[in-house]
């Protein structure tokens, strides 16, 4: 518990004492004020009930915790905001309950499935994508942190026309090269039949548009499309051939999909396929209908009304008997929760799917299932480049492997330009700019609220100053170089009086466990990238204003390192949750 959690428990019993009012909570706040002391109290919310004035209730309030508590050292009023000094033991048994209590986990016994990334094998990942994995990769970790099992998935999307397309302009254009003959990524050598197919296909329709044909009709009458289909047909009805080249060309992707992963530092307990599931779904159908929850049209087509819900009719099944994306994520749902014994279902999909979601969720609560109100949509904006600053695959979307790259470069550069990390090896300077460059990117993407669309701005993502990655890493690794220089090792002390910055550092550090309580439960990594610039601004303060190394009292310098080894700790773990490395040296 932090010493504001411990002002607030003993401000509720001194309420309950001297007004006889229960759970009343006044709100305390850290003193930025000129007033002296440590915590404000805000009195105005007893004003009505007591019918005093606010001065007067800071007074007695002030009065009574002294009193009756062992908390404060002194207290004054300024217009109703209760200013409180808190003694200077709290201070340091809260310093070694912290650090007793880092690596402690309060177990939730619940289990929360993540579903994050879920591309398409028929092209690479991109821009989009990257937020995508950053967002489910780290609200996985921070539910972790807060105690939760965490089971991490991914549905792959391998199968549908658009597989074919890509594994019908390999079969024709082809020449039976591969990625290794042609030194090509996986994902991004099937990508480029995809892009071959669609080159080819416009080139049949304007064929066909010239000999008089309607575009429409050309769209549909273009040899090209009419292949593909069949394709999917034969792959539907089990044709040995077409499923060993899907097979093949789908292997390809994946290991270009899982170096992208890699690198990116995210990993999967489980994947998922959409050709095992797309069959799912359809045995609920007559369940629905059983419970009058689904209605059948004349042409035999099934559908949910969910206009008294504010939304519309919502076709589940078609008339031919084929199902569509929302039969198969019913039969997903509740797949999981027979599957696995999960208490939670996290689905961290772009907002433009928000309406799908809503749709999902009521169409599952309506058939009964009473886990439909533990599903989540983790909708987030759409992330977006200023113009001209990367390149772009095909002038169109922005390739995730390249925007890696382009990550590292600048974090070279920039790194080299500022002298940052002279005296270390090649290959330490190597895994440094590789670390730094992510770093840049993966906080300037999880610092901002996840349901804002955002502009990713490489060049601001790379500074080595304000509210950005290298930053925090830079001051990570100043105070590692200050433990190194000070052969630390920690050793309790005591009878030292902390000062406002260290006061300062100590109630940030007593916040962490807060904060990832509240990250876990508003789902958003923005939280802990906020906290954690909070803790190096504080840190810097800290750093500026007081000698640690040049200290002749050597409990003092003890105690400063020990605050030091505990700051630097927490960056790193908080930077985890982020999934983020940190470097020792810059």
């Amino acid at each position: 518990m932090n010493i504001k959690n411990i002002i607030e428990e003993k401000l509720s019993e001194v309420i309950l004492n001297v007004y006889q009012l229960k759970e009343i909570n006044l709100e305390v706040q850290e003193n930025k004020t000129e007033f002296e002391g440590d915590f404000t109290i805000v009195t105005f919310p007893l004003v009505k009930q007591l019918k005093k004035n606010p001065e007067s209730i800071g007074v007695e309030l002030g009065e009574a915790l002294t009193e009756q508590t062992e908390l404060l050292e002194s207290f004054n009023v300024v217009k109703g905001f209760l200013n409180v000094k808190v003694k200077n033991q709290f201070f340091v048994d809260n310093f070694t309950s912290i650090k007793n209590d880092f690596d402690t986990i309060e177990k939730k016994n619940s289990t929360v499935m993540v579903e994050y990334s879920s591309p398409n094998t028929n092209k690479p990942l991109h821009l989009g994508h990257i937020r995508n994995n950053l967002l489910g990769y780290s609200v996985a970790q921070i539910l972790k942190e807060a105690g939760y099992d965490v089971i991490k998935t991914q549905i792959i999307n391998d199968r549908g026309i658009h597989i074919c397309k890509s594994m019908l302009a390999w079969e024709k254009f082809g020449k039976n090269e591969t990625p290794d003959t042609t030194n090509t990524k996986g994902d991004k050598f099937v990508g480029n039949y995809y892009v071959k197919f669609d080159k080819e296909y416009k080139a049949e329709i304007a064929e066909l548009v010239a000999q008089g044909v309607s575009e429409d009709q050309a769209k549909k009458d273009a040899p090209l499309m009419k292949e593909a289909q069949k394709m999917l047909l034969d792959w539907e009805n089990g044709d040995e051939k077409v499923r060993n080249l899907w097979n093949e060309m789908n292997s390809w992707v994946y290991d270009g999909f899982n170096k992208t992963y890699k690198r990116l530092g995210v990993d999967f307990d489980q994947v998922q396929y959409e050709s095992n599931t797309y069959i799912l779904g359809k045995d609920l159908i007559q369940e629905g209908l059983d419970k009058g929850v689904l209605y059948q049209k004349e042409d035999g087509s099934v559908w949910c009304d969910l206009t008294d819900e504010g939304l519309d009719q919502k076709l589940l099944l078609r008339s031919d008997g084929t199902s569509v994306y929302m039969t198969q994520d019913l039969g997903t749902a509740v797949e999981r929760f027979k599957e696995e014994n999960i208490q939670k279902l996290i689905y961290t999909v772009g907002n433009e799917q928000d309406y799908h979601f809503q749709v999902l969720f009521k169409i599952l609560g309506k058939l009964g299932y009473s886990w439909a109100d533990q599903l989540y949509h983790l909708s987030y904006g759409m992330v977006e480049l200023p113009n001209g600053k990367m390149k772009s695959r095909e002038g169109t979307v922005v390739d995730a492997d390249d925007l890696m790259q382009d990550m590292y470069e600048e974090a070279k550069l920039k790194t080299i330009e500022l002298g940052k990390l002279e005296g270390l090896s090649e290959e330490e300077k190597e895994i440094s700019y590789e670390i730094i460059g992510q770093a840049a990117l993966k906080y300037f993407m999880l610092k901002v609220d996840p349901k804002k669309k955002m502009l990713f701005n490489p060049e601001e993502s790379i500074d080595f100053h304000g509210n950005t990655g290298p930053f925090i890493l830079y001051t990570y690794a100043r105070i590692q170089s200050l433990l190194n220089k000070a052969d630390y090792k920690y050793e309790e002390i005591s009878g030292v009086e902390f000062n406002q910055y260290e006061k300062e550092l100590i109630m940030l550090l007593s916040n962490y466990k807060g904060i990832v309580e509240k990250a876990a439960e508003s789902l958003s990594p923005a939280l802990i990238a906020n906290y954690v610039y909070d803790l190096v601004k504080s840190y810097n303060s800290f750093y500026q204003s007081n000698k640690v190394l040049a200290l002749e009292d050597e409990n003092l310098k003890q105690i400063r390192l020990n605050l030091s080894d505990l700051t630097a700790k927490t960056i790193k773990k908080s930077l985890q949750l982020l999934g983020i490395g940190t470097v020792n040296r810059m």
